[in-house]
């Protein structure tokens, strides 16, 4: 045999190996333990036998409920692309018959809750079933992480379409799984927004807080006051154009998160971190002087006056306009780092805040340096920094929302390599950002004190979603299993393999995610 021939026999045996394992490969697991589900669910009982979804497949749901049907709807919407199948969505008063699927408002377990639901996958059907409509939706989500990742690719595959036989029935650890965007260092359009809201929906997060003002810009129209967005918006860091959200804008994000069970948070960051709006309008300042617009990173130097009226009259009204437009609870007041408001005009000006926040009939989340004040009733306090101040907040009867920023400031650098990133609170590798238990890192602070957790991501060195989606990827879907799953049943090196089998789904996304050499990747399922 001569050497081209021999490369070429074993060009072909290498070929043919490797259409072996992709067809093998293909096939999603022979139980429904042995899925790599992210979050964890609570329990998982295999059944024997599978679940084919074929093209006369529909997707059915429970008469009576228009929010039932548009979450039928999106499942079809998931579906469709890559199958290549109509799948029409139909209102049903009974069990419709084999070879579709069921949602239903009729779970068996109460300790579903809210956003808990029941999956039960046999040979003849999907019956996905849950108390409310957001518990249907989180289910969804689990059922798409049972198909084979090309289920999420835009165009027509060739499957099968097979899903192990077998139950799940799963709720939250916490109430509240979140992710902070800061879009007032770099700003992020409507759509590149909603694109980050489809991608958060796909691992259960239910809470966008989105950080809308800092020194670098103001990124909310407020019509009373419109030099903010106007003047205050037009840059960012380094330079640039800025730009902000109209309140008809904004309201669309709302609605585009809501329909995903996801509530947005809006922040206006005070009395620090105000220089855009003490840029648009002088007489907010302590010298009533126009301050130059900034484009750097520092932080720190900048106080609205907490002794004017006017200040009071500007807070009222953008709180006003802002809460009219929020349909979720909380209005974020910030309060971190306002290092040159003096302590004794700082502790009244935060208890004078929560009071036109509550006016306008909203609750008051902020961070833990507003536990040096006085926190008024259903405060929420968010530890990142200070054990004592989220200590404090406890006594005071508070909720904290857990984001220490060793753990959970996922715009910190992965390593010492890490281009993109900040390192001041040291680097978050993806092992790192998993392995803490949200009730067990501050003292006095137990799962009884904890709204949940909240994963930041500041935006100094984040330009685009590029550079977003790096930075996030591979971390959120740990710190979602930490907020949904319990603690007990999450270890490190079980997920880092559930975790590696998720690089398909993250191509398959188009996600330009991190790839860890702590994890087990496998890129092809």
């Amino acid at each position: 045999m001569n050497i081209i021939r021999f490369r070429s026999v074993i060009a072909i045996f290498i070929s043919a190996i490797s259409v072996a394992y992709l067809s093998c490969s293909s096939n999603p697991p022979s139980n429904i333990s042995g899925a790599s589900l992210i979050p964890k669910p609570v329990s998982v009982t295999n059944s024997p036998g599978w679940f084919m979804l074929e093209s006369d497949a529909a997707v059915y749901v429970s008469s009576g409920s228009d929010e039932l049907m548009k979450t039928g709807n999106y499942l079809a919407e998931k579906l469709r692309p890559a199958t290549g199948y109509k799948i029409d969505v139909k209102a049903t008063d009974k069990t419709p018959g084999a070879g579709n699927i069921f949602i239903t408002l009729a779970a068996s377990e109460p300790k579903l809750g809210n956003e808990g639901y029941e999956l039960v996958i046999t040979d003849k059907k999907i019956v996905l079933s849950a108390n409310k409509p957001e518990g249907i939706f989180n289910g969804i989500q689990t059922l798409r992480q049972l198909f084979p990742s090309s289920v999420e690719l835009a165009t027509r595959q060739a499957g099968p379409w097979k899903v192990a036989s077998g139950t799940i029935v799963d709720y939250p650890e916490y109430p509240y799984r979140g992710v902070m965007l800061d879009v007032a260092r770099h700003f992020f359009g409507v759509n590149e927004v909603k694109q980050y809201i489809d991608l958060l929906a796909c691992y259960k997060i239910n809470a966008l807080h989105l950080h809308l003002s800092d020194d670098q810009g103001w990124r909310i129209e407020i019509k009373s006051w419109p030099q903010l967005a106007l003047h205050g918006g037009s840059t960012q860091v380094g330079g640039g154009n800025g730009g902000y959200y109209t309140q008809e804008q904004y309201s669309d994000l709302v609605k585009y998160a809501a329909d995903r069970y996801i509530t947005i948070i809006p922040e206006i960051d005070m009395p620090g971190h105000i220089n855009a709006a003490l840029s648009s309008y002088p007489e907010l300042n302590m010298n009533n002087k126009v301050t130059e617009l900034y484009r750097g990173t520092e932080v720190g130097f900048s106080t609205i006056d907490t002794k004017k009226e006017v200040s009071y009259k500007f807070v009222d009204d953008v709180v006003r306009e802002l809460a009219a437009i929020t349909t979720g609870p909380y209005i974020h007041i910030g309060g971190d780092e306002s290092h040159v408001t003096k302590r004794e005009d700082y502790i009244p000006f935060v208890k004078k805040v929560q009071e036109i926040v509550r006016s306008h009939g909203k609750q008051v989340m902020g961070w833990d340096e507003i536990s040096l004040s006085e926190l008024g009733p259903n405060t929420v306090a968010q530890y990142w920094s200070n054990a004592q101040n989220a200590q404090r907040a406890v006594s005071q009867g508070a909720k904290v929302l857990m984001s220490p920023a060793a753990k959970t400031y996922i715009d910190m650098k992965y390593d010492s390599t890490t281009v993109l990133g900040l390192h001041w609170a040291g680097y978050i590798e993806v092992d790192s950002a998993y392995i803490w238990d949200p009730a067990k890192l501050v003292p006095g602070i137990g799962k009884e004190n904890i709204l949940g957790v909240e994963a930041p991501l500041w935006t100094e060195t984040i330009a685009d979603m590029k550079d977003l989606e790096y930075m996030v990827f591979p971390r959120l879907p740990g710190i979602a299993e930490v907020a949904w799953s319990p603690a007990s049943s999450r270890n490190w090196a079980e997920y880092s393999v559930r975790l590696g089998r998720h690089a398909a789904r993250f191509n398959a996304l188009q996600i330009n995610y991190y790839a860890s050499k702590l994890v087990p990747w496998v890129k092809a399922e």
